[in-house]
């Protein structure tokens, strides 16, 4: 049993019975204490208590779809990881998941082995990111990460969740150039390049935010390269 997967508290919100009792029965295999909601509806009002270290959740359910379970959560500032489970493999069905809050991916028909594996990565991720430093500065840029706030010159910046991250992933390597393929890895969990637009994009809508109203401008293009943070 791995040392990060101990302990850990799942709950799985899956309406087919076989596959929920498939990944209830790994998840405990390896030390999970893991809970299952069969229709949406239950799955968020037990999410929403907030107490649960990974949430798996198949994107077509009775009642409130994964979707809809993952937005709500994150509105409610319910950060836990989401792995989402679905029959809908596709490169849009996967950025959909990713954009509503969702954390990582997988694919039915699946693997234990991936399963589990999939599980403990998230929850390592998780739990070094709160036992890891909890406030971001980069000149006058502040991000909090357990209120979840951005403040710049002491102005509040409302960010979508993930311009969060991708903030957070560029002060965490601030002075540093980062390539489109190691944001798509690291704020959007996906480990190949499609030729999708979601980085320029999100970075557009990021610059406008923190940038705009402010100087100097602190978020740049490296050309042939990527973008970097830095203070001056």
């Amino acid at each position: 049993m791995e040392e990060n997967s101990a302990i850990a508290t799942t709950l799985v919100i899956e309406d087919d019975p076989q596959t929920a009792l498939h990944v209830t029965e790994a998840l405990r295999s390896i030390g999970h204490s893991a809970h299952w909601a069969a229709t949406g509806t239950d799955g968020y009002h037990q999410a929403s208590g907030g107490k649960f270290d990974l949430i798996i959740v198949d994107r077509m359910l009775p009642g409130l779809d994964g979707l809809t379970i993952v937005r709500n959560l994150r509105r409610a500032h319910i950060e836990a990881p989401v792995l989402f489970l679905t029959t809908m493999d596709d490169l849009d069905a996967r950025i959909e998941g990713l954009e509503c809050g969702g954390d990582d991916y997988l694919a039915k028909p699946f693997a234990t082995s991936e399963l589990i594996a999939r599980s403990n990565a998230l929850i390592r991720r998780a739990r070094k990111s709160v036992a890891l430093q909890t406030m971001l500065r980069v000149g006058d840029l502040e991000l909090d990460l357990l209120a979840r706030t951005v403040k710049r010159q002491g102005t509040a910046i409302e960010l979508q969740r993930q311009e969060f991250k991708l903030l957070e992933y560029l002060m965490q390597n601030s002075g540093r150039a980062v390539t489109r393929t190691m944001l798509l890895e690291n704020v959007w969990g996906l480990d190949f390049d499609a030729g999708t637009t979601i980085v320029e994009s999100h970075v557009s809508r990021l610059r406008g935010k923190v940038d705009r109203e402010f100087t100097p401008e602190m978020i740049h293009t490296v050309r042939g390269v990527g973008y970097i943070l830095r203070a001056h």
